[in-house]
């Protein structure tokens, strides 16, 4: 079980919906390029224009080294052209899992 998250709420500037939506979702091909991310999700809330990111990790290494790699870098270079706050990151622990059979 991944003992290690994040969480990254990031809210669309009005009009930037769709950009953020392709945004995230080439997200998820460059994070099948990382050893250390487990799982990685994009999430559209039930708020207009509010996203999230959830992604997994077995160690604080592989949660750093998505931290400061490519994703980490190409959002945050998308960051004032597509979003009305700044990412917030939230690092998370994972207590318990519930795992298909």
């Amino acid at each position: 079980m991944a003992k290690f998250a994040l969480y990254v709420e990031l809210k669309a500037k009005p009009g930037k919906e769709a950009e953020v939506e392709a945004f995230l979702k080439q997200g998820a091909v460059m994070a099948g390029d990382e050893p250390g991310t487990i799982h990685w999700y994009a999430i559209k809330e039930d708020r207009p224009g509010v996203y999230g990111v959830f992604d997994t990790f077995n160690d604080e290494a592989g949660r750093d080294a998505h931290l400061n790699g490519p994703i980490a870098k190409a959002l945050m270079s998308v960051a004032d052209e597509y979003f009305s706050e700044p990412p917030k990151i939230d690092k998370i622990d994972i207590l318990a899992e519930k795992a298909s059979a």
